[in-house]
């Protein structure tokens, strides 16, 4: 067995449908779990659903039925996005399951017995798009004079009783986990802003709330449920069996990655290490925050009308086509944009004109010209020297930026190789050589079969359905057998006349 690597997605807040922005994240690190399990690591992939909170109940209220039934209904919306996304998790979580109350009132537990939390009066501003607490200095005004979170979501003055958790305790523990682990944060740009945060300062947190009751009871605390954002980080570790001591426990914690958007990183970066190191559990390696993707370069927003469900991307273009664009098209950590004329014009000028076009015709010749036999490799400099080109990027380049997260620039080395492959068959000719020099015409053939072969396996963690058809249908010609008819991987993708416009 490998060594173990244990990444996970935020847990997505199901009080509307899925959008491209969950769709974005799943597909994120579902490359890199396939990536890990390429390497030969044993990997443990965990996303699911954040199930409790004001926002919830209120949604519930609005469709006139019960929180549970309604999450039950909101969270299969997520789980069939990512199954039709080919997201390949181990385990689904969601918070409204038993395993999760149990862990979450058992790290509460511990944070008391640590005497870390303590009984007061909460009076602040808090965001329930956000379920978010923010001090008076974080907001601004909107034009109708009314406060705006950071995030520019509505903010609203509670008081209520509530459990604080001793934030304040935790400033120079967490000052010195970041100098001493500067991996921690990433990327860069994430690190300084929390840097700057918890240099500022850090106010105790309130940690329970009595004005509903949709959440995990705090335990021997009637009336209180547990703060969302507390319940909802604990799952990490639900999902591995804590607090038992369990096999997945033992083997996978602490995890690799936490990976997620921008917008939460205080969340993973601040406060669920604060509360892990009050609870005596080991941190997670590292916390990525990407960024946001924009829809033409705007952030999606329902009010604005430009939310886009990722069911009809997939069904519209293709679940490896969007896969492929969203990972190349993006420079991974920061913001990015897409449209439907950019994934088609990516798609069909790269996976199906380029790579696509490369397999098809490569196959076809091995198929019509050599009876569907699979030849060896050319001995020639330049059967060497392409081969030589093709394994420095799928077993060098690719891999090392796929590792850290760096998808599109892996894409872009992979993307050379394929360009030098497609150079070679044009300067080769295997077409032309059939008459005068059917021997090189093999050797050409063999050295394009065992580069395409390659340039599979290292893209397959981007395109796995196409990838694993490709590998499949060569896979059937190693033993010696023909090859079948081989089909075109990526049908050219069509923009409709008010895509174009």
């Amino acid at each position: 067995m490998g060594e173990p690597f244990y990444i996970t997605t935020a847990i997505s807040y199901p009080n509307g449908p899925p959008h491209i922005g969950h769709a974005y994240e799943a597909i994120a690190a579902d490359a890199a779990a396939r990536f890990q399990r390429q390497r030969g690591r044993d990997v443990r992939f965990q996303t699911g659903t954040d199930e409790h909170g004001l926002k919830m109940a209120q949604a519930a209220r609005g469709e006139g039925v019960e929180p549970r039934a309604f999450a039950d209904k909101m969270s299969r919306l997520f789980q069939h996005m990512c199954d039709t996304l080919n997201v390949s998790y181990d385990r689904f979580i969601r918070t409204s399951e038993a395993d999760h109350y149990r862990a979450s009132q058992a790290i509460w537990k511990a944070m008391e017995a640590k005497g870390d939390l303590y009984l007061d009066r909460y009076e602040g501003w808090y965001s329930v798009r956000d379920e978010a607490y923010y001090e008076e200095d974080e907001l601004s005004l909107a034009d109708d004079g009314s406060k705006l979170s950071p995030h520019g979501t509505p903010v609203e003055w509670t008081v209520e009783e509530s459990w604080f958790f001793r934030l304040s305790k935790y400033r120079q523990p967490l000052l010195d986990l970041y100098s001493a682990s500067p991996e921690f944060i990433r990327p860069e740009s994430r690190r300084n802003e929390v840097v700057r945060f918890v240099e500022g300062g850090l106010k105790d947190l309130s940690i329970s709330r009595t004005s509903f009751d949709w959440g995990v009871p705090v335990p021997g605390s009637e009336g209180h449920v547990m703060y969302v954002w507390l319940d909802a980080l604990t799952n990490y570790i639900t999902g591995l069996g804590y607090p038992d001591d369990t096999e997945l426990w033992c083997r996978y914690w602490p995890a690799d990655v936490h990976l997620i958007g921008k917008d939460v990183v205080r969340f993973h970066a601040v406060y669920w290490p604060a509360f892990l190191m009050s609870a005596g559990i080991a941190l997670p390696r590292q916390v990525y925050g990407h960024g946001f993707l924009l829809s033409r370069g705007e952030k999606m927003s329902k009010s604005v009308g430009n939310v886009v469900d990722p069911m009809l991307l997939a069904e519209r273009f293709g679940v490896d086509a969007l896969r492929y664009f969203l990972l190349r098209e993006v420079t991974f950590g920061q913001d990015g944009s897409y449209s439907a004329e950019a994934i088609v014009n990516r798609a069909n000028a790269e996976l199906a004109n380029s790579f696509g076009n490369l397999a098809q015709r490569t196959l076809s010749m091995v198929h019509k010209n050599l009876a569907g036999i699979l030849p060896a490799p050319g001995e020639a400099s330049e059967d060497r020297q392409l081969l030589e080109q093709v394994r420095a990027a799928a077993d060098g380049e690719v891999p090392e930026a796929f590792d850290r997260l760096a998808f599109s620039v892996g894409i872009e080395s992979w993307l050379k190789a394929v360009f030098a492959c497609n150079a070679f068959v044009d300067t080769q000719a295997p077409w032309a050589l059939r008459k005068t020099d059917p021997e090189r015409m093999a050797a050409v053939l063999g050295t394009l079969v065992a580069a395409v072969r390659q340039l599979a396996r290292a893209i397959a963690p981007i395109i796995p359905a196409s990838a694993d058809k490709l590998l499949t249908l060569i896979a059937a010609g190693e033993g010696g057998a023909p090859i079948p008819q081989p089909t075109p991987l990526f049908p050219r993708l069509e923009l409709e006349q008010e895509e174009a416009a």
